[in-house]
């Protein structure tokens, strides 16, 4: 069977993700991993979940556990959901919330919701490259996001144009963002929902690391600031990604989307066909364990990931050679490094792994052109304080060389 021959045109969009790939060397047990963005097991509420799976199949939610649901999601948890949007000034009701498979489902079904081929994506430059994947499937042209404003609706509109495409949609992570780690400030939210309202187009806010933050003060998410101009959510051009795998356990994949109601009607329907609804049992263990801990979970992982992301930071001044530059996150679990020009993240990689068996990702895998070679991803989430200090020391013994 030819089977290349058979498949769809959009299979030739779907690329092997270089962070899969790398997962692969968490195996081996002399190799440093700053590589998967992964919450530290170590730091998963076990017990408590052990305990919401024995009340939940030794109870009176037994039956509903293990039964078939509503695709809209485990109402008690949508409930609590709502609860939590409305802390984050994000008015909203059950009938604006949907439950996925993670985050990452939910990016899937806004890009087969919103994209048609050849449609226009707007992401920023580099971006997560978990929401490129999920959009190339439905071929898309990409486009360079400024959310400075440096760049005009009317330019982007002639752009798309140029290419025989339409502005649909922008996506963009705006707290401690995968892979930067950088945050987009109050302003450069509200020019975002300008430059929405002018090429009409709705904004799709990744909000995977919100509840990750160890500095500064927090910033209304750009849905709050939408509800604020327009007065109700059902008149909001916003859809609100959220998910509990970087909070509470990402194994039980279990995230929503916040959105007005005529876009969740319309992803429910896509949730019917494509698995009915997301795992009952997961979704009534999670809201058990975020109704009764939610915050002190979240309050135990900021300690911890904050002294990560400290030591890292300090290991990096001292270990760095001249002409390599790095973020300082407020939050999240990255830190994204930019090498001179010239130098290649992926051959580095390579010699990395070969000389000092220490992982990483390169940075153009973030980029919808594949460029900015000279760049690379760090995540701090998985190692202790002394692991990061060696990682970063051999790191930087390795550039030193280059």
């Amino acid at each position: 069977m030819d089977w290349e021959n058979v498949f769809a045109s959009r299979s030739s969009r779907m690329k092997a993700s270089e962070i899969r790939e790398l997962l692969k060397l968490l195996d081996q047990p002399d190799i440093i991993s700053f590589a998967g963005g992964i919450p530290d097991p170590a730091l998963f509420p076990t017990e408590e979940f052990q305990q919401a799976f024995t009340n939940t199949l030794s109870g009176e939610k037994q039956t509903a556990a293990l039964q078939y649901s509503v695709s809209e999601g485990y109402v008690p948890l949508r409930q609590w959901i709502a609860g939590q949007m409305e802390k984050l000034g994000i008015h909203c009701s059950i009938d604006n919330i949907l439950i996925t498979s993670g985050s990452q489902q939910a990016l899937d079904y806004l890009g087969k919701l919103l994209l048609s081929p050849n449609d226009t994506a707007l992401v920023t430059w580099p971006t997560y490259m978990g929401a490129l994947g999920a959009f190339n499937a439905y071929e898309p042209v990409y486009d360079r996001l400024m959310a400075n404003g440096n760049r005009s609706a009317a330019e982007y509109r002639d752009t798309a144009a140029d290419n025989n495409s339409r502005v649909k949609f922008a996506y963009v992570s705006v707290d401690f963002a995968n892979p930067t780690g950088e945050t987009l400030d109050r302003p450069g939210r509200e020019r975002l929902l300008d430059l929405a309202q002018d090429l009409d187009m709705p904004v799709i806010e990744d909000a995977a690391y919100q509840s990750l933050r160890y500095d500064g003060e927090a910033i209304p998410p750009i849905l709050a600031l939408d509800i604020e101009r327009n007065g109700h959510i059902d008149k909001t051009r916003t859809l609100y990604c959220g998910s509990f795998s970087k909070t509470l356990a990402p194994g039980l994949r279990v995230g929503w989307v916040c959105a007005a109601q005529p876009v969740i009607s319309k992803l429910v329907l896509m949730k019917q066909a494509a698995d009915l609804h997301s795992s009952t049992i997961n979704q009534i263990a999670i809201h058990e364990v975020a109704s009764k801990g939610f915050d002190k979970q979240v309050a135990k992982i900021s300690v911890a990931y904050s002294a990560r992301r400290d030591c890292m930071l300090s290991a990096l001044e001292v270990h760095m050679p001249e002409g390599v530059s790095w973020t300082k996150p407020e939050g999240g679990m990255f830190v994204w490094l930019t090498l001179p020009q010239g130098w290649d993240g992926a051959d580095l990689l390579a010699r990395s792994i070969e000389t000092q068996r220490v992982a990483f990702v390169p940075g153009h895998a973030f980029y919808a052109d594949g460029s900015n070679r000279n760049t690379m991803r760090l995540s701090f989430s998985q190692a202790n304080e002394e692991t990061i200090n060696e990682g970063i020391r051999r790191l930087g013994m390795l550039l030193k060389s280059v």
